[in-house]
């Protein structure tokens, strides 16, 4: 870039040439005087260096880029022949510089991401190695056990590919629902096996596998003995840490009469557990309880409050003491007895007594509602319905709650121990040792 050309002042023309000449002097030269001296690598005057300087590795400003030490002004300049030869900026600075940071970080950084990213690799791999393995398993155990629902197989312990190598795993959670035994089934089965030698290779050639120690318990609910058992009119739920309470409804006759039982638990064997129905009952709401079974406790007996209407009830009254078996039964003489049927005072007197309703409670009325309906009917019992209660047997009743089952025989070298009642049905805990799966050798 030239340099700015010098403005000479003007001079003015004297009129009288005796005159001494006047001298003007130019404000921009001043101000020229004052600035810095002109660099032409610098036109602006801010200390910038060129792009041509970082390009040429440090060589001298000023110096023309790509003229050699023997050229001259030829037709390469820029027309005017006073100029040096052009060249485009490099641009490639800002991208060393992006490379740089990369080159700045430590080897040993670097090595501790490949190594973090290598690991992330392995532990995926492995995950997916037990996911695979343990598919197969659940789909083996449902089909050498023969069960309707496929089992849920976890198997614990890392890495897994060490112990497959090793063929020894450390511990399986085993997970079964819904299996079957006898008329009820089991709503689940847990069982957790340690110290596991694999027969074969997991998980393309598995063929078998023995079980150093196991441990898990079942569990029978109620819900599931109400649906098989009680047919949905009975439901079962926990009476004590041993016995089970039943109730619920039964046709009897054409009506609905309410059933009570209890069931108690007992392990039979080593492998199944049973139950032994106790303290049943059959009850017509608000009048009597019918009882299955032998002599004395077994029969037709009126509930407390119908009792008492009846000692409040002369006509009812009446109608028990015609029957000579039930005033015998009551305590009342045949004389007197018969006089009460035709006197007001002598009823009031038996029918009032403070042993008359306790008497009352304590009679067997199967046989005088068998041989006199109309007895029952005065009593609000149906004939028929205490006829068919008086037919059913306790085998027949008790067989309608009893239960009993036993664990498959596929299964074996597995117990059953410590049965008990919670909340949620009857639990018992499973034990087994040396057990054998598949082909072992």
């Amino acid at each position: 870039m030239r340099s700015p050309a010098r403005i000479s002042s003007p001079q003015p023309s004297h009129p009288h040439s005796g005159s001494p000449p006047v001298h003007y002097s130019n404000p921009y030269e001043e101000l020229a005087e004052l600035a810095d001296p002109y660099d032409p690598d610098d036109p602006l005057g801010l200390g910038l260096a060129s792009d041509d300087d970082d390009a040429d590795g440090g060589g001298h400003r000023g110096e023309p880029v790509g003229s050699g030490s023997g050229s001259g002004s030829g037709s390469e300049g820029d027309g005017d022949g006073d100029g040096a030869a052009w060249s485009p900026p490099n641009h490639r600075r800002s991208s060393r510089r992006r490379r740089g940071r990369f080159r700045g970080i430590p080897l040993t950084a670097k090595a501790l991401i490949g190594l973090l990213v290598l690991g992330l690799l392995l532990v995926l791999g492995d995950r997916c190695a037990v996911m695979y393995s343990e598919r197969k398993a659940e789909q083996e155990l449902q089909k050498k056990l023969d069960l309707a629902t496929a089992p849920n197989v976890t198997i614990h312990g890392f890495p897994f590919l060490t112990q497959v190598l090793g063929k020894e795993l450390q511990q399986v959670d085993i997970a079964v629902p819904d299996v079957a035994a006898d008329r009820v089934s089991l709503a689940e089965v847990r069982a957790q096996a340690q110290d596991i030698r694999i027969v074969g290779d997991l998980p393309s050639s598995f063929r078998g596998a023995t079980v150093g120690r196991m441990k898990g318990d079942v569990l029978l609910s109620f819900e599931d003995l109400s649906r098989e058992l009680g047919a949905s009119q009975v439901r079962f739920k926990a009476l004590g840490p041993s016995s089970v309470r039943a109730d619920g409804k039964l046709p009897v006759a054409g009506q609905q009469v309410s059933l009570h039982a209890q069931a108690h638990i007992q392990r039979q064997g080593d492998r199944g557990i049973s139950t032994s129905v106790t303290d049943m009952r059959l009850d017509i709401p608000g009048i009597a309880t019918y009882r299955p079974g032998p002599e004395p406790r077994a029969g037709l007996y009126l509930h407390k409050k119908a009792a008492r209407q009846i000692s409040e009830d002369s006509e009812k009254a009446r109608a028990l003491l015609s029957i000579p078996s039930v005033a015998e039964k009551l305590g009342v003489p045949p004389a007197e007895a018969g006089q009460a049927r035709n006197d007001d005072q002598t009823l009031d007197r038996i029918t009032g007594s403070p042993r008359f309703v306790p008497a009352l409670l304590a009679v067997n009325l199967v046989q005088a509602a068998n041989d006199h309906p109309q007895l029952a009917r005065k009593l609000g019992i149906d004939p028929t319905v205490a006829a068919a209660l008086t037919r059913m047997k306790v085998p027949e009743l008790t067989d309608k709650l009893e239960l009993s089952f036993q664990l498959p025989q596929k299964a074996k070298g597995i117990k059953l121990a410590n049965i008990g009642v919670s909340p949620e049905g009857i639990r018992a805990d499973l034990t087994g040792a040396g057990l054998s799966f598949g082909k072992t050798r």
